[in-house]
């Protein structure tokens, strides 16, 4: 099993990759809609959304959680100083 390198989910199933591709690194989640990963930028906020949504968090406390994850993601590595 592997972990999607930007956002950290567990990837079990081919509908789990992006493109249901399993060589990629990648979720579904984490894929732009021509399969490419998304962006820092992006994900930054996509991933502040959903903790908004399912946290209830405010936007600001939402970014900070999830910048605090990505800190500890592969794919995002040489995005903090």
């Amino acid at each position: 099993m592997k972990n999607c390198i930007a956002c950290g989910m567990p990837m079990k199933n081919a509908s789990d990759f992006a493109m249901c591709d399993e060589s990629k690194d990648y979720c579904v989640y984490c894929a732009r809609p021509d399969g490419t990963m998304q962006s820092f930028d992006e994900k930054k906020e996509s991933l502040t959304n959903f903790i908004i949504k399912t946290q209830g968090l405010a936007a600001e406390a939402a970014e900070s959680a999830a910048l605090s994850m990505m800190r500890k993601l592969p794919a995002w590595e040489n995005c903090f100083d």
